[in-house]
C-alpha cells in the first residue's frame, strides 16, 4: 500500500510539473499576456529549468523551445523514475531509444490531458457560472482548439457542442497513445 500512494504521489507530481511547462509552451504560442496572474505561476514554477535550457535553445516566434524541451526532460526522468521505483534497477541500454520514444509519448498524454481537463472545467462553468473570473482565461486558452471543430460542427439551437467533440477527440487520442506507451516500456 505504501508503493501505491508513492506511485501515485510521485505521477501526480510529475504530471502537474509537465503540465505546468506544457501550459507555459502554450502561452508563449497564443502570445498570452505575461502580467496575468496564471502566466506568472507558470513561469515562476518552470523558470528554474527554461532559464538555462533557453541560453541554449532561443524561443522561436511561436514556439518556445526551452518549455518544450523542458517537459521533455521531466518526461524522459519520469520515465526513468517509474522504471527504479517498479524494477528496483536501472533501465537497459537496449531500452534507450524506446525510452526516448516513449518520454515523446509521454509529452503528448500529459498535454491531451491537460486539453480534457480545461475543456471540462471551461464546459462545467460556462453552464454553472459563465462570468467566473478563469472564465477568459480559459476561452482564451482552448479557443484555438476549440474554432477549427465549431467551423466543422455547428451550433444546434443554441448549443455548441465543440467541448464535446474536443473531449471525444482528445480522449480517443489518449487511449491511442497509452497504448504505444504501454508497447514501447510497460508504463
Amino acid at each position: 500500500m505504501t508503493g501505491d500512494i508513492l506511485t501515485f504521489l510521485i505521477e501526480i507530481s510529475f504530471t502537474i510539473l509537465g503540465a505546468a511547462f506544457l501550459a507555459r509552451a502554450w502561452l508563449h504560442a497564443i502570445r498570452f499576456h505575461p502580467f496575468n496572474p496564471f502566466s506568472q505561476l507558470i513561469f515562476r514554477v518552470t523558470e528554474w529549468l527554461c532559464k538555462p535550457l533557453r541560453a541554449v535553445l532561443p524561443s522561436g516566434k511561436s514556439v518556445d523551445w526551452a518549455s518544450l524541451l523542458g517537459v521533455y526532460l521531466v518526461a524522459l526522468f519520469y520515465l526513468i523514475f517509474m522504471w527504479v521505483l517498479a524494477t528496483r534497477s536501472l533501465p537497459s541500454t537496449e531500452m534507450i531509444g524506446s525510452g526516448l520514444i516513449a518520454a515523446a509519448v509521454t509529452m503528448g498524454r500529459w498535454a491531451l490531458n491537460l486539453i480534457i481537463w480545461m475543456t471540462l472545467i471551461q464546459a462545467i462553468l460556462s453552464w454553472i457560472n459563465p462570468m467566473a473570473p478563469v472564465m477568459p482565461l480559459l476561452r482564451t486558452l482552448t479557443d484555438p482548439m476549440l474554432e477549427p471543430i465549431r467551423r466543422i460542427l455547428p451550433s444546434f439551437s443554441g448549443f455548441d457542442f465543440s467541448p464535446l467533440a474536443l473531449l471525444i477527440l482528445a480522449q480517443i487520442a489518449l487511449m491511442m497513445l497509452n497504448r504505444i506507451s504501454f508497447t514501447l516500456v510497460g508504463l
